[in-house]
């Protein structure tokens, strides 16, 4: 009989040797977290069902070493996965009903909390005054933005930061679908992040976005004598039921308000910053002007 040590030192080889069709790396520390968790159930429904991990592999459509990989909480498991696995070891939807909690952790950890409440939103109102939101923003974009990331982001954690902010543009399919409202400066418009091409196509991508009736895109424009939005970005998100939280990100910290008085607060300075702004209708036609320029 092999020795625990022998064991794991086994499985910590396998882990180290996982290939990248294992799945992205979450950004817990090693060893902890949902991902975490999630592995050692695995673990224990696979050795209930008395499979080794190269049949279960099989039986999956994955190699043993990525089977170990998202037991040990080393790699996060894809949602088509974890459908497969619950089927095969006949577990009930236990492993699916993780699959939410799993998939949260492919954002930074300051980022899951509000990943969460974006996803229940029923209204979203957000001011951005240095880049296109998230939530608009293509995978060109996107990808500029992270390479420009001081420290440098290793090749991994640009690509997953991609994926998981590409994904939460389901949104944007929700039914019933919620009040989305942007508010962008017209440098943000302006700035070519990235490169022209990029720019373009981000600039494309906002008047696709606009033209869904329950999204709204306004421009501040850069002649504007009277701006509430000074203090910076923010987003204020209503949960059903009328609950509101305001969320604010600045230097990878963020900050997620909701005493009362200072999301009213928020919420009064956002009416106040599209009073200010182009009307929605002025704006797309700003942004094709824009697109014209390039």
């Amino acid at each position: 009989m092999e020795s625990l040590e022998s064991v794991e030192s086994v499985e910590q080889g396998e882990a180290e040797c996982a290939r990248e069709d294992a799945g992205p790396r979450p950004e817990d520390e090693p060893g902890s977290g949902v991902v975490t968790a999630f592995g050692r159930q695995l673990k224990l429904l696979r050795v209930r069902a008395g499979l080794e991990r190269p049949e279960f592999g099989k039986l999956t459509g994955y190699a043993a070493q990525s089977i170990a990989s998202f037991e040990q909480g080393r790699r996060i498991p894809p949602p088509r996965f974890i459908d497969r696995a619950d089927e095969v070891l006949d577990a009930g939807g236990v492993l699916k009903a993780l699959k939410e909690e799993v998939g949260r952790a492919q954002y930074p950890a300051f980022f899951r909390d509000m990943a969460r409440l974006e996803a229940e939103a029923v209204e979203l109102c957000s001011y951005d005054s240095h880049v296109v939101k998230g939530l608009l923003q293509t995978e060109e974009y996107t990808r500029a933005l992270l390479a420009m990331r001081r420290p440098l982001l290793d090749e991994e954690t640009i690509e997953l930061r991609v994926a998981a902010r590409l994904a939460r543009q389901v949104i944007f399919e929700r039914w019933p679908a919620p009040l989305l409202s942007f508010v962008l400066e017209e440098s943000v418009l302006r700035k070519p992040l990235g490169g022209k091409a990029v720019l373009r196509g981000q600039l494309e991508q906002v008047l696709l976005f606009g033209q869904k009736r329950n999204v709204e895109i306004q421009v501040m424009p850069l002649d504007r004598e009277d701006n509430a939005g000074v203090d910076g970005p923010f987003t204020v998100l209503t949960r059903k039921g009328g609950e509101q939280v305001t969320y604010m990100e600045v230097q990878g910290r963020s900050s997620l308000l909701t005493d009362r008085e200072e999301v009213r607060l928020a919420a009064a300075r956002y009416g106040i910053i599209r009073s200010q702004a182009l009307t929605p209708r002025e704006s797309l036609g700003f942004i094709e002007k824009l697109l014209g320029e390039l």
